[in-house]
């Protein structure tokens, strides 16, 4: 069985609208929730930002989901204080939580003041911190000098199992290489609606990684009509929809949303699934599970979540059991 779940996109909605969409998730048969942990939004017009980790608790005690998110430990973050509070979510919430870590990006690592590095160098610190975390949930006493440090530290809360510790790659590059970490328990990574490089980052995964579980975020428009799909995610998502490795060197969300107004609505139709016909998307997740993925987590990237939830519960999620 693959596990359909709900993104919550804390750029674009405040923390207490989010727990009622979580709430609504659950209640019309999503099984997960991906949200999302950014210090900035990627738009002023998304306007929001909270702070997914305070979220999380409240989210988990208000409904029977499993939850995840994904954070770039070795920046904004130590390792050991992330390793806490995933240990603290699992213990209290057995077998519900899992999160990725990734690279990171500047516009949210940047407010502590670090050099930015590159793309190898940030992989290096990204496995440097998987390696701390993962002695930590094996109870270890952990000093570590390197492009963190670690001094005498030690978990005392630890959950029963561990939370799975996915890698998270946009390149076929970066699967590629999480395909051969012994830290990496999954892929996340995101559908494409021709999923073009998608397979390609699978098969690449999968080449060193054949039996662990790979996660899709898919990025959809859903509104009352196709129009208002496609200016929704216009609107909101077109500062995502930017070509080539550019926003890697973004610091703030008005640099992103001077290269939005470069982006057309073409361009965006090229990176987000748009429809307002819930046939289309059965369609597309239809194809999506082909590819023998474990988890399909929806972003409806337009404003109209609670219109979303109601009627993928009523007419996607049956269609794909």
């Amino acid at each position: 069985m693959v596990e359909i779940g709900f993104h919550a996109s804390h750029e674009q909605f405040a923390p207490s609208d989010l727990l009622e969409y979580a709430e609504l998730a659950d209640e019309y048969g999503f099984d997960a929730v991906l949200a999302s942990d950014h210090f900035h939004p990627w738009s002023e017009r998304q306007d929001e930002s909270g702070f997914v980790w305070s979220w999380l608790g409240s989210a988990m005690e208000r409904t029977s989901l499993s939850f995840g998110t994904v954070n770039a430990p070795g920046y904004r973050y130590h390792p050991a204080v992330i390793a806490q509070a995933a240990a603290t979510l699992r213990e209290m919430y057995p077998e519900r939580f899992w999160f990725a870590v990734g690279s990171g990006q500047l516009m949210n690592e940047g407010i502590a003041g670090v050099d930015w590095p590159l793309k190898d160098e940030r992989n290096a610190r990204l496995e440097e911190c998987a390696e701390i975390m993962h002695r930590l949930w094996d109870g270890e006493e952990v000093t570590h000098h390197g492009r963190v440090d670690v001094e005498q530290a030690t978990l005392y809360t630890r959950p029963e199992s561990p939370p799975p510790l996915f890698g998270a790659a946009l390149s076929e590059e970066t699967a590629r290489w999480l395909g051969t970490c012994e830290w990496v328990e999954g892929l996340i990574t995101i559908a494409t609606p021709d999923h073009e490089g998608l397979e390609s980052r699978i098969e690449a995964f999968r080449e060193n990684a054949p039996e662990k579980p790979i996660a899709l975020k898919v990025q959809l428009a859903y509104a009352e009509d196709d129009d208002a799909a496609l200016e929704g995610a216009y609107d909101q998502w077109r500062t995502n929809c930017a070509p080539g490795s550019v926003t890697q060197k973004l610091r703030t969300p008005e640099e992103f949303d001077a290269l939005g107004e470069q982006v057309t609505r073409e361009q965006v139709e090229e990176s987000v699934r748009i429809s307002a016909d819930p046939e289309d998307h059965v369609e597309w997740l239809r194809e999506d599970r082909s590819l023998d993925v474990d988890k399909l987590l929806l972003h409806n990237v337009t404003r109209e979540q609670e219109r979303f939830v109601e009627d993928f519960g009523e007419e996607v999620l049956p269609e794909l059991e």
